[in-house]
């Protein structure tokens, strides 16, 4: 010893977070679910709210309302197929589709940079509005704030929305059952790889769009036909794989697919393979998973594929009453895998 203070010790090893948020407690993982657990649901959980959906439905005289918010950083905000206006407006709408409830009225706060072109603020104003006179709601309140030039993206909105829930519509995972099938409303991963493509520069020979989409029409026209729909999750942040995982051990049941009944388009399919990405966890923002009754899911897959012929739905496998609660997913040749939820971030500023 010569009488030095010791060296900081550095540790090289991979600690998940060190006691900070990284981007991997937004990625729609196994992170961000710990961490709405510890900080949030630890202490807002009531009876109107569990974290088990998006929108909160709430009483009101012999009615119901279902509530619910989000916000958007999508980066870059203009995007092949869509922009950050009208994915905000169709990520709100979806969240109440999600609960059953018809969307009514949104809210939208603006945090914008210093030095963002008004130009483009009026662009992504008018795709709002285009979208949301498209899903039937109306921006009926709102907020905007200006922080100091290279403190934010550039433009972030968040968005907040009231629906109407029918009389009788209660879905959720608890009412799942054994037996019943898993149908998607078609092909998965346009968004997410929408995205990344513009991101990296990439110059594909097939374009690849957004799928961003208000989902209230597939809804209403599932319920209108009585359809016995038991619940619905959209598939954002974490793909198909994340939902499922949400829904298995939110219900208590096992869910198992097959891989080779997952639609999804060639032009995606060999963008992910170049950057090793899994369609099946790439962020989606207009493609739903719907558990609907067993002898009711070919006419639900008719419905669905009869309003978008060009993006058929499917029907991707069933709710299983076996004893561990997961998903599993049957492989193109045969082998079954359990399909599990990434543990953070793959696609940062998707949505």
């Amino acid at each position: 010893m010569n009488g030095k203070p010791a060296p900081a010790i550095a540790c090289p090893l991979p600690l998940p977070d060190q006691g900070h948020i990284t981007l991997a407690h937004g990625g729609g993982g196994t992170r961000m679910h710990d961490l709405l657990e510890r900080v949030f649901l630890k202490r807002f959980r009531n009876e109107l709210g569990d974290g088990q959906t998006d929108a909160a439905t709430i009483a009101v005289g012999e009615g119901r309302l279902a509530f619910t918010t989000d916000s958007f950083v999508v980066d870059p905000p203009f995007f092949p197929g869509g922009d950050i206006g009208s994915l905000a407006v169709h990520g709100t709408v979806n969240d109440l589709a999600m609960a059953g409830a018809e969307p009514r009225y949104l809210s939208a706060a603006f945090i914008l940079e210093e030095g963002f072109e008004l130009a483009r603020l009026e662009q992504v104003a008018d795709s709002m509005q285009a979208a949301a006179l498209a899903a039937g709601v109306q921006i009926v309140t709102g907020d905007t704030k200006v922080i100091e030039r290279q403190r934010g993206g550039g433009i972030y909105i968040n968005t907040a929305g009231i629906g109407v829930v029918r009389p009788g519509v209660a879905l959720g995972p608890g009412a799942i059952q054994s037996g019943d099938r898993v149908i998607i409303n078609g092909d998965l991963g346009r968004h997410g790889m929408a995205i990344m493509t513009m991101r990296a520069g990439f110059d594909v020979d097939t374009p690849i769009e957004s799928d961003s989409a208000a989902l209230w029409p597939e809804v209403k026209a599932l319920l209108d036909a009585g359809i016995a729909v038991h619940c619905l999750r959209d598939l954002t942040r974490g793909g198909l794989a994340s939902a499922l995982n949400e829904l298995s051990a939110s219900s208590g049941r096992a869910i198992h697919i097959a891989e080779d009944r997952v639609p999804v388009l060639p032009a995606v399919r060999g963008v992910c393979e170049i950057l090793g990405f899994d369609p099946l966890h790439v962020a989606n923002e207009g493609r739903f998973a719907a558990i609907v009754a067993p002898e009711d899911a070919a006419r639900a897959v008719a419905i669905l594929s009869a309003l978008h012929p060009d993006a058929p739905a499917a029907d991707i496998g069933a709710v299983t009453d076996a004893a561990e609660r997961r998903v599993t997913l049957e492989s193109v040749i045969g082998v079954t895998r359990v399909l599990d939820m990434l543990s953070g971030e793959q696609l940062p500023r998707i949505c």
